[in-house]
């Protein structure tokens, strides 16, 4: 009997594609489309083409269903075999070509959930949506807002996604990012002889909403009281935002500069060639800390040098927290690491500097900012320091008027022992945290910093993890990696490791 179904339902397996086929062909022949332009035509192919496309699926899916074969060697993973065996099993499966329906047989036990070996060949998923509708709807949403993702995959597939949806569709995309990153034998590419190994991290807020704030934000929050209702007063903060944690580990060939090559150049002489990051790889976290992602970003060098050959070089931007862990984090895995701060915070706090002395915008401040950073490139920052306190003092500044002066000197004279420019430099690394600082603006600010947005925890860790995933360039091996383990989640660890699902 099941046989005779079977080759019935091979005679008229895809009849009504057939005929939805012909539908279109007698369309298009017809006076209507004749009177269309190519434009019209676009859209109407659009979407007779996706139901047809729809309509071959659900014809497969049918032919597959009556050719199903009833099994004996159906045993669940509490080692039950399943000999009751019930035929017509429907279910729902939402593809980006329409919503289809999946007919299977179901193998039951009283009191416990039906086993469908069916659904394990297709990889079905848990939820309504097809891995095709959750891969592009990740992809949507990592790109821009959850509004402009709904509208893309509407586009796309002429289905209408709300947008808890598809930050719900992204969260479960995202959930293989740790495990795929975290594999031993994945592969990298190679890097030349002699090439620096480049460690940076770095942190940037996220606006959240208040269930998913930190503890100390959280109640730092509940505590405020601004002194006027419409607006932040100077010096007041929402305690709204959350720190994500950025890493950055790449590869780049040393070039050696000089401080003149830095600063002081000749604007008409030819611009150094700078040194060029390669093999760039990124990690963000919103739920972990910094020593956590710091921990990754050795896990990824780690494996890039397991032997610990080549030179590594950690670019930070001062932050006192940010050094800590990498010591610290150096020091438990027995690896030496130089650590650099970035130029252009020292830059930075020289600039300020400078106001305290020349008027705004006077130009003896820019010659007076380029023989310091000068000093401080060749080695010479204590000097600095006390060149600018010394200066403070003989003006009789007021104390707000050398605020800034002094803040500078203490920066200089607390990071002393991370400003070895002239090693840095003759070495060739690099002394700019320029790649953390476009990470930190790529990953979070340019998605999760849109106007008005207010992120959910799950929500921003997914947004991050997957904007992540397509900067490594790594989406369609993370996609490969995370499908297969989507089916041993979801099926695979139902059965018996003697059942073939399959």
């Amino acid at each position: 009997m099941a046989t005779a179904a079977a080759d019935h339902a091979d005679v008229t397996a895809f009849k009504p594609s057939r005929d939805r086929f012909e539908q279109v062909c007698a369309f298009l022949t017809d006076q209507e489309a004749a009177g269309l332009t190519h434009g019209e035509l676009e859209q109407r192919l659009t979407v007779d083409l996706r139901e047809l496309v729809r309509q071959l699926f659900q014809d497969h899916l049918d032919l597959r269903a009556a050719r199903e074969p009833r099994r004996d060697d159906v045993v669940d993973v509490e080692g039950n075999r399943r000999g009751s065996v019930e035929t017509g099993h429907l279910r729902p499966l939402q593809t980006i070509f329409g919503t289809v329906e999946v007919t299977r047989c179901a193998y039951r036990r009283r009191g416990q959930r039906n086993l469908y070996p069916a659904d394990a060949c297709l990889n079905l998923p848990v939820e309504l949506h097809s891995h095709g509708l959750r891969e592009l709807s990740a992809i949507e949403a990592s790109r821009g807002s959850f509004q402009d993702a709904r509208d893309a995959v509407g586009r796309v597939t002429g289905i209408g996604l709300g947008k808890r949806q598809l930050e719900q569709l992204a969260v479960r995309a995202a959930v293989d990012f740790d495990a795929f990153y975290d594999r031993p034998a994945r592969t990298h590419a190679e890097a030349t002889d002699g090439d620096l190994l480049v460690l940076s991290a770095d942190g940037k807020g996220i606006v959240m909403r208040p269930d998913a704030l930190r503890p100390a934000t959280a109640k730092a929050a509940a505590k405020a009281t601004g002194k006027l209702k419409t607006r932040l007063s100077k010096g007041e903060k929402r305690n709204r935002k959350r720190v994500a944690e950025i890493g950055a580990v790449y590869d780049l060939t040393p070039l050696p500069r000089t401080p003149r090559d830095i600063i002081g150049r000749d604007p008409e002489a030819e611009r150094p060639v700078s040194p060029k990051a390669r093999n760039k790889w990124l990690t963000a976290s919103v739920v972990d800390n910094a020593a956590t992602v710091i921990s990754s970003i050795f896990d990824e060098a780690q494996r890039r040098d397991p032997t610990h050959q080549r030179t590594w070089v950690a670019l930070v931007d001062g932050a006192r927290h940010q050094i800590d862990c990498i010591q610290a984090e150096a020091t438990a895995r027995k690896i030496k690491i130089s650590i650099v701060c970035d130029f252009i915070h020292v830059l930075e706090y020289i600039w300020t500097a400078a106001w305290s002395f020349f008027p705004e915008a006077d130009p003896d401040a820019e010659t007076w900012v380029a023989e310091k950073a000068h000093a401080v490139l060749s080695g010479q920052a204590s000097t600095v320091a006390a060149a600018i306190r010394r200066k403070a003092t003989r003006r009789n500044l007021d104390p707000q008027t050398r605020r800034n002066a002094d803040r500078c000197a203490d920066y200089l004279l607390a990071k002393k022992d991370y400003l070895n420019y002239p090693t840095a430099l003759a070495a060739g690394w690099p002394i700019a945290t320029g790649i953390i600082e476009g990470a930190c603006r790529h990953l979070v600010k340019d998605r999760l910093d849109l106007t008005g947005a207010r992120w959910g925890l799950q929500g921003a860790q997914a947004i991050l993890k997957l904007r992540a995933l397509r900067s490594n360039a790594d989406w369609d091996s993370y996609w490969t990696f995370h499908l297969k383990h989507e089916r041993h989640r979801t099926h695979d660890t139902r059965y018996n490791a003697d059942t073939t699902a399959a």
